[in-house]
């Protein structure tokens, strides 16, 4: 794994904890059919509503937090935050929460089953993607954004493993559980979570400063770099240097690896990761506009 979390800004919790696999049987009022993934503090299983019949399709995502983490306050504001976001904002480019169990063990989230697969799959350090797909990609997430701004919160982990790209190209922004409120005081979020190095945004990383939506436009700005380059800008060995790089360091223009990057895009790019975020795009809407027009202009290539 080449993604690091950082989880505080003191010493981060270990994520991984002895524990066996839990067998598949009920979850309340959902019945796990497959286990379809898992992470550090959950399990992801295919699901359907209990007593709907083995006939009816898997056609949900029945999320779990892992039993061993169930004592832990830090992993259940998580889910809990997932859940109050996710039934908050409703937005084509964001991940629906249908149902949620966060009261008491076991504590779940349920959302639609999402066929296709996440940036972080496909391997944009192996191959790059076409710029038309770049634009297509990246504008929908930036639309996302919008969507979450509008309601009053930000994302917090933009990066390619919360983006899901469909076979049809749809493209739906995942994980909310790092979400933060931009629209009033949020003090149910600790400065642990904080959301993953190689695309966090500078402010985040200094005590005192603000963060809003603006920070995750710099977190799109290095998806897109990525995207474009099949490398991040900042490989630092440890969060330390990167964060270092983050703060300090200065982003190689995209058209120095490659150079038949558009001008426009390149310029974009570098301004959705300026080091000050009054010097970035200010809006989610600006964003869109700005990828929209690229978009357009490189259809052809699509």
């Amino acid at each position: 794994m080449t993604q690091t979390d950082v989880r505080s800004t003191a010493q981060a919790p270990t994520l991984h904890r002895p524990g066996l696999q839990a067998p598949l049987g009920r979850v309340r009022h959902w019945e796990p059919v497959q286990l379809a993934g898992e992470g550090p503090l959950s399990r992801v299983y295919r699901a359907r509503p209990e007593g709907s019949g083995a006939n009816r399709p898997a056609a949900y995502a029945l999320k779990v937090l892992r039993p061993e983490w169930e004592d832990d306050p830090r992993a259940v504001a998580l889910l809990r935050r997932e859940a109050v976001v996710g039934k908050a904002v409703s937005h084509p480019h964001v991940i629906s929460i249908l149902a949620a169990g966060v009261t008491a063990p076991p504590y779940y989230v349920v959302m639609p089953w999402l066929s296709g697969t996440t940036l972080a799959r496909l391997g944009l350090r192996q191959r790059r993607l076409a710029l038309a797909v770049v634009f297509w990609i990246a504008r929908q997430v930036a639309e996302a954004l919008e969507g979450l701004d509008a309601a009053g919160w930000m994302h917090g982990d933009v990066k390619p493993a919360n983006i899901f790209a469909s076979p049809e190209g749809h493209v739906t922004l995942l994980d909310l559980g790092f979400a933060r409120r931009t629209n009033r005081p949020d003090p149910g979020v600790q400065r642990w979570m904080a959301g993953t190095y190689q695309y966090i945004a500078p402010e985040a990383l200094t005590t005192g400063m603000r963060v809003d939506i603006r920070s995750d436009i710099y977190s799109l700005g290095m998806v897109m770099y990525e995207m474009l380059t099949g490398r991040v800008p900042f490989r630092g060995q440890d969060p330390g240097e990167l964060a270092g790089q983050h703060r300090g360091a200065r982003v190689p223009d995209v058209r120095q690896l490659v150079p038949d990057v558009p001008a426009e895009a390149a310029a974009l790019v570098g301004a959705m990761v300026a080091k000050e975020p009054l010097r970035r795009a200010q809006t989610p809407r600006e964003l869109v506009e700005r990828l929209t027009a690229l978009e357009i202009a490189t259809f052809a290539r699509r």
